[in-house]
């Protein structure tokens, strides 16, 4: 498209944002009119992507990280051809519009994930670099290149100053992710005050220095950002690219561009100034004009063309290698749909009788099964495989030399392990899992809500899921932690209680496609439970609660549990003899998700002498218990000891158990 034509459809896309946030009287308008040359570049020149084909394998992905800028990506979308209509622009903000105030993933085509949480689309990005680079090492072959496309992702001030970021910019160098492309969106102006009143760092030399290659532009000149921009993308030398684009915010509103008003609605009052400067006619609003949609439509049917060439290759590829295009296949059916518990279950080999392990262990057995028999499975730590227990053997690590690894080392940098793993799940090649301590889940609390919230199947391995992890001490000892999660919405909290609730909960976490997983793990062995089958408490598992003991005669009180206490309700149920029933609860999000007719099957109402116990904070087990029911817990933090001191002081044990449900029945 010429120059000429561009700078046109940019300040049309001025016009579509201005005019949508001044109808819904809400809306940031800084960054759609900064930006707005950096769009008419990327949408009008530069991306390869094919609208109707808005999930093709090899688009070039572009992320917006600074989502509040919403109306930017809108706009772009609605003049590029995709599924956007004007109707959609007008509608923005609007209850059920596919135009919310941030960009949330499958809203729409084209945008690629939810952002708006300052700094998740710079890992999100990082996460689609991270895929396109596994993919094309898993699936090219010589001549028959079907993977090779760029990650671009504009972003700002205020996503390059939460710590996320700069995280997950840290892994990129080191991974010499070249295939990533930033466009900083650099005004000087944060949503407050100027940037100088909070950081005095010089980005260039910041970003040099993190191992990235760095430019300069005027993000307002069409021919410097299109040079930037076309050069980073060819150049292919090890390091991921950053563009620094001076822009002025909310820039054609007098009195409003370069200030801190740009991040509001304010600006809108000068609509018709605004109009005139961009050379929208008088009184014309939500206009394009005939000669930007024609050179949109011509350039659509040139990148309709490319797609239909790169399809060729791609047929050509499949017919070539049938194993390789099944394994892609599989990998893109088990992100969008899931795998069905039984093949899981068949994956996992069942645990001996005898076996007495942490579920750590356990974990690492299950993992290991999937991975053999899934490809497209992969992993990562936070610096803590020796103790999660999560590494793949035999599958290679993840570098800057080898991308064909399936074990990805991060760093202790949790909270970009978990936003890098949200992007690969986003890209919806390859499925992911994430490993740390659960005390330090809270790290990745932000990407956790955000995967909820987006539906996306990450699976979270977390480890010394308690006090019984002793001596470390208050600080390791996650009491309220599993409880945190567990009110998450989405989120499928399991927290097993021997290896074949360990495989059980596998299954769950590989069937789910629509949210991820947590799986809560001791670090202390605990033992196999042979009451029942194996197959009962790995399907036990999946429905997320289930009678593990069945009472003896007369139903008289129900103790409920999960993770390792399950055993000492077990041990407690024993001694009070006849009468008593347990039911382990692994995850109340299955559970809840019941019929009505399987839960009074497990919880009748009619009993209501019922005790839980949980070595944790127990708020969130009254649901289950009821009026007259008592909860056994942690409700206060931990100290340092030998982690069976801890238990036993803080009332983990047998006796509390059988003195509680006692003190029930003889009320």
């Amino acid at each position: 498209m010429n120059p000429d034509l561009l700078q046109k459809a940019a300040n049309q896309a001025r016009g579509l944002a201005m005019d949508a946030i001044h109808d819904c009287a809400s809306g940031h308008l800084g960054l759609p009119l900064g930006c707005a040359e950096i769009g008419a570049v990327l949408f009008g020149d530069v991306l390869n992507v094919c609208p109707s084909q808005p999930r093709w394998l090899n688009r070039d992905r572009f992320i917006l990280s600074a989502g509040h800028g919403s109306m930017f990506l809108y706009a772009w979308l609605h003049l590029a051809g995709f599924n956007v209509t004007m109707d959609d622009i007008k509608e923005f903000r609007h209850k059920g519009s596919i135009t919310p105030g941030h960009p949330e993933f499958c809203c729409m085509d084209g945008v690629e994930c939810t952002t708006g949480p300052l700094g998740q689309g710079i890992a999100n990005a990082v996460g689609f670099a991270i895929s396109a680079k596994h993919a094309a090492a898993r699936f090219n072959k010589p001549g028959l290149e079907i993977f090779n496309q760029n990650i671009f992702c504009l972003t700002g001030d205020g996503c390059l100053q939460e710590g996320v970021a700069a995280e997950a910019m840290a892994i990129a160098a080191v991974l010499k992710l070249d295939n990533l492309v930033m466009i900083y969106d650099s005004n000087d102006i944060t949503l407050d005050a100027p940037t100088e009143k909070t950081q005095l760092t010089d980005p260039t030399e910041v970003y040099k220095a993190l191992g990235w290659d760095v430019c300069q532009i005027d993000g307002h000149d069409l021919s410097a950002v299109a040079d930037a921009i076309a050069s980073a993308k060819a150049a292919r030398n090890g390091k991921p690219k950053m563009i620094i684009a001076k822009t002025i915010i909310g820039k054609g509103i007098p009195g409003i561009e370069g200030t801190t008003k740009g991040h509001g609605e304010g600006g809108t009052k000068f609509e018709a100034e605004a109009h005139a400067n961009w050379g929208i006619p008088a009184g014309e609003r939500y206009y394009v004009s005939d000669d930007v949609r024609v050179a949109f439509a011509e350039l659509q049917a040139k990148r309709e063309a490319a797609y239909c060439e790169w399809e060729k290759t791609y047929q050509t590829w499949r017919s070539s290698f049938p194993q390789l295009a099944s394994e892609l296949d599989n990998g893109v059916v088990a992100c969008s749909e899931g795998v069905p518990a039984e093949v899981t279950n068949a994956t996992i080999p069942t645990f001996a009788p005898e076996y007495a392990d942490a579920t750590r262990s356990s974990s690492a057995d299950a993992i290991n099964a999937v991975a053999q028999a899934s490809p497209w499975f992969i992993t990562t730590s936070a610096d803590l495989y020796s103790s999660n227990k999560n590494y793949l053997k035999g599958c290679g690590d993840f570098s800057a030399e080898n991308n064909d690894g399936r074990n990805f080392w991060f760093g202790i940098r949790e909270h970009a392990m978990a936003a890098i793993c949200n992007g690969i799940a986003y890209d919806g090649i390859f499925r992911t899992s994430a490993a740390t301590f659960c005390v330090f889940v809270d790290y990745m609390r932000a990407s956790i809500r955000v995967a909820a919230l987006s539906g996306l199947p990450v699976t979270y391995i977390l480890t010394h899921d308690s006090v019984a992890v002793g001596e470390d001490g208050p600080t390791h000892q996650p009491v309220e932690t599993v409880s945190g999660l567990r009110v998450i919405p989405n989120l499928d909290v399991i927290r097993p209680a021997d290896p074949e609730e360990v495989a059980g909960a596998w299954m769950a976490a590989m069937e789910r496609a629509t949210g991820p997983t947590a799986l809560i793990l001791t670090r202390q062995k605990v033992a196999t439970l042979n009451s029942l089958s194996a197959q009962v408490r790995r399907e036990g598992v999946l429905k997320g609660g289930y009678i593990a003991k069945k009472e003896v005669g007369e139903l008289k009180a129900i103790i409920l549990s999960c993770g390792s206490e399950l055993e000492l309700a077990l041990k407690a149920a024993d001694q009070l003899g006849e009468g008593i029933r347990v039911v382990s609860m692994p995850s109340f999000y299955r559970f809840d998700a019941q019929s009505s007719g399987y839960r009074e099957s497990v919880l009748p109402r009619s009993c209501t002498k019922r005790v839980s116990i949980e070595a944790g904070v127990t708020n969130l087990w009254w649901k289950y218990l009821g009026p007259e029911g008592e909860a056994i817990g942690i409700d206060r933090f931990g100290f340092s000891a030998p982690g069976a001191q801890v238990l036993s002081d803080l009332g983990m044990n047998v006796e509390k158990v059988v003195t509680t449900v006692e003190a029930l029945l003889a009320k």
